[in-house]
């Protein structure tokens, strides 16, 4: 690929942004520039992933409910310094009775302004909260990158269509769709969903994913559910509690961890 080629391809990665282009043009012209060596393998690989954000939702890159660290109202602006710093995050929601209840969201560096001021620290960190932004689970990835940038907002809490709190996503979520895991001094490293043990057992995080499992042979499907968690919980109609076993595919299930809201690890084993 010549110069004017080269040229031409950056000017195509221009016009998608503009809506002047198709995307099956633009994704044609990135592999081709890739095998003609213009692009590294690295480069063309980033520039697809910033096209699949089109093809993405606010619901696959955001984190989930259940894993949402939150401050209730009230919380005293100390308290909430010292959630930032166990976190690690720089910014934390801030709820009312209930997570579909969000009213705000707090940033450490208002935090931080507050605790030089002794008579603020005790204070509810409702007074220096923000507006929250909410986005609905459909909003598309890319859209939300841009709105990301013209609100100055890197974080928008993600409701359903029952105005529920689904998730949050940040301005890091689509990052990572882009450039892959992004880890700070404060990311711990998180233990694989699927964990080989002895005896040809697996050790299974209760979120593995369905299509994952196919890897090692488990074939589970399911219109309800996509983690092997909600699949057991589904057949068994209600949240199983650690021990119980279940005997599906060929293959034996025991639950090892597990509370009252949901499975945590699960025991697999083919069946002979």
């Amino acid at each position: 690929m010549d110069g004017e080629s080269h040229s031409s391809l950056w000017s195509k990665l221009g016009s998608l942004f503009s809506g002047k282009s198709s995307e099956d043009h633009l994704e044609q012209a990135i592999r081709e520039a890739r095998e003609d060596g213009e692009l590294k393998a690295e480069e063309s690989s980033m520039l697809l992933s910033i096209l699949s954000l089109d093809e993405l939702q606010a619901q696959d890159i955001m984190t989930p409910r259940i894993d949402i660290e939150a401050l209730p109202s009230g919380t005293p602006i100390m308290e909430a310094a010292s959630a930032i710093v166990e976190t690690g995050y720089t910014r934390l929601p801030v709820f009312r009775e209930t997570r579909d209840n969000i009213i705000g969201v707090v940033h450490a560096k208002d935090l931080l302004s507050s605790l030089t001021h002794p008579e603020e620290r005790n204070n509810p960190v409702d007074s220096i909260m923000g507006q929250p932004f909410f986005v609905p689970e459909t909003k598309i990835a890319s859209e939300l990158l841009q709105e990301f940038r013209t609100k100055k907002n890197h974080l928008a809490i993600v409701v359903d269509e029952y105005g529920g709190t689904s998730g949050l996503a940040t301005i890091e979520d689509l990052l990572e769709v882009i450039v892959g895991d992004i880890d700070d001094e404060h990311d711990t490293p998180e233990e694989a969903d699927i964990r080989p043990l002895e005896d040809g057992k697996f050790e299974l995080s209760g979120r593995a994913q369905l299509e994952e499992l196919h890897e090692i042979g488990i074939e589970l499907e399911s219109d309800e559910v996509d983690t092997i968690g909600g699949y057991l919980s589904v057949d068994a109609g209600h949240v199983p509690q650690k021990d119980e076993e279940f005997h599906i595919g060929g293959w034996g299930f025991t639950v090892a961890e597990a509370d009252a809201k949901q499975i945590h690890t699960v025991l697999a084993q083919r069946e002979v």
